[in-house]
């Protein structure tokens, strides 16, 4: 029953919020909301431009690079000189070239893969001053991306899609900054750790034994961690820390942190569209995909674990190896969930223990592209892609030119999204391949046999798409996988956002088609079927085959103990 009111309310808080807080996001991105216009407008005045100032696609995807290559360069250097620098009260030394490498590339990228354990690698002001700002930035940067390819359908005949500058700036102090602050608030308030004192060391007068309790800036950082689907924990333990998570209503309020933005963007694209019907189609295709991979992870993972019910014992509880009993087999099979259909990665148990389905839930999730909802911005425009692709088969189906809202899909336009649709998979199957190949590469997993080929696969889908969260039996902190890994977020990245900036670029400059008898529609149930299956067909096709070589077959080699 608890998990089935913890579903219940977590249905109607973001039934509220698509309906409110997406609508507040298109008026603060239309330049309605202005509340905080005494720091909005110093801002511009430093970068020098304005909300009249616009830009075509090529130089806003041009200032969202040199952007997002000072934010490299910036968290880079950080790491590599944080000995030196201050709020370093365990005096931990600079972080190797190969490690600060792949850090600064996860945190650009809002993929937050953690190579390191945070309270033994980086001081409090490498977490604060470096990964905590890229925490707000990369999750603005995603959304800006999924403002252009939104107004590439709202805007007719313009050269001009918006100012990165202005849309960047307008979504840290309008929704970033206040939603993480109040979060932050109740985080704290439940008891999860802010302080800048550094460890705590305890004796135990049983046995004499020191121990030394990490301690930092942390619950505020767990705020963004989640809003701005992160998943970059402070501690190693991530979410299933006390530290972190500490009571069932900070575990609740992570997943629906984590949730809340990407579900209200659909929201948002119908306003911004004049057209609250196709938001809410593209909202169905999220509720549905979401739906089922929660009931049969959770179905999953409420079963016994088939080891341990091979050595005779019987649980009642389902599978709780390496979960919080505090929050039960179903409650963190939700959140695996939520994780990984967006692009979090945050944790509260241990996935490598999940068992073999319940991990192909959470690997599955990440293989769609995490568009069910997807990340801050980033979940929008990449199931945009998958929409165009649907659209483009409709009209073949229907033998007419595709449309959608008003605007012809002809050849740039479905090459742009099939392009931002398969980048992903291509370099995830060939870094795949690559680590299997290398000695380097198979020295990383844990376990043998089709287990350790998950941890493999897992780790470099989990990078691919921006996600972060990891099977914990792979060791990813050598150079090896530090490099493949900083290469496969960036491409995941970049590959999807730039083809979705040109994509919007172009359709911006098309004038709106009037509807006809002869148009297919795209704001019914028919449209979500077939973007449904578009988006199931391209998971399939490029990712069963490595799914067959790792969870099923793992799956199908348990049937032996029943």
């Amino acid at each position: 029953m608890g998990f089935f009111f913890t579903l219940l309310a977590l249905v109607v808080l973001l039934g509220l919020t698509w309906r409110y807080l997406g609508s507040y996001m298109e008026a603060v991105f239309d330049g309605r909301v202005h509340f905080f216009g005494f720091v909005e407008r110093p801002v511009y005045r430093a970068l020098r431009t304005s909300p009249e100032q616009e830009q075509t696609w090529k130089r806003y995807a041009g200032a969202m690079v040199v952007f997002s290559a000072v934010s490299l360069l910036f968290t880079y250097v950080i790491l590599r000189i944080q000995g030196s620098l201050p709020l370093n009260p365990q005096h931990l030394g600079a972080v190797g070239p190969a490690l600060s490498f792949n850090t600064a590339s996860s945190f650009l990228t809002n993929t937050n893969w953690q190579n390191y354990g945070g309270e033994a690698t980086m001081s409090y002001f490498s977490q604060m001053g470096a990964l905590t700002v890229q925490q707000f930035v990369s999750p603005a940067v995603g959304i800006a991306a999924a403002l252009v390819l939104v107004r590439g359908f709202s805007r007719k005949n313009s050269p001009t899609i918006g100012n990165f500058w202005v849309d960047i700036t307008r979504c840290l102090f309008y929704i970033l900054l206040p939603m993480a602050f109040i979060a932050g608030i109740i985080f704290v308030g439940e008891g999860a750790v802010q302080t800048l004192a550094g460890t705590v060391s305890i004796k135990d007068s049983l046995n004499g034994v020191t121990q030394t309790i990490p301690r930092g800036p942390i619950g505020f950082m767990e705020a963004i961690k989640q809003l701005g689907t992160n998943g970059g924990g402070f501690l190693n333990a991530n979410s299933a820390t006390t530290f972190e998570n500490p009571t069932g209503l900070t575990n609740f309020l992570s997943i629906y942190l984590l949730l809340s933005i990407p579900v209200a963007l659909t929201y948002t694209f119908g306003k911004m569209v004049g057209s609250i019907k196709h938001g809410f189609a593209l909202l169905a295709v999220i509720i549905i995909l979401f739906g089922s991979w929660v009931a049969f992870t959770s179905a999953a993972e409420h079963q016994n674990n088939p080891a341990v019910a091979a050595a005779g014992i019987h649980s009642t509880v389902g599978n709780t190896e390496g979960k919080e009993v505090r929050f039960g087999d179903t409650s963190t099979a939700l959140f695996g969930v939520a994780s990984t259909q967006t692009s979090t990665g945050s944790a509260d148990a241990s996935y490598d223990s999940f068992t073999p389905i319940g991990g192909f839930g959470l690997l599955t999730g990440m293989m769609m592209g995490e568009v069910t909802p997807g990340g801050t911005g980033t979940g929008l425009y990449t199931l945009l892609l998958y929409a165009i692709l649907a659209v483009f088969i409709g009209g073949l189906m229907i033998g007419r030119t595709p449309e959608y809202l008003g605007k012809k899909i002809q050849a740039r336009e479905v090459k742009l999204a099939g392009l931002g649709a398969l980048v992903m998979p291509i370099a995830v199957l060939v870094l795949t391949a690559l680590a299997v190949s290398l000695a380097a590469g198979r020295v990383g997993p844990l376990n043998a046999g089709p287990h350790g080929f998950t941890e493999i696969l897992y780790g470099l889908t989990s990078q691919g798409n921006n996600n972060g969260s990891a099977f914990g039996g792979l060791t990813g902190n050598t150079p090896f996988y530090n490099i493949i890994g900083a290469i496969d977020m960036l491409i995941g990245r970049f590959g999807i956002m730039i083809p979705a900036i040109a994509l919007g670029g172009s359709l911006a400059e098309k004038n709106v088609v009037p509807e006809s008898l002869g148009t297919f529609r795209t704001d019914n149930g028919m449209f979500v079927g077939l973007t449904i299956g578009v988006i199931l067909i391209i998971g399939a096709l490029t990712f069963f085959p490595a799914i067959a070589l790792g969870p099923i077959v793992e799956q199908l080699s348990h049937l032996r103990f029943f």
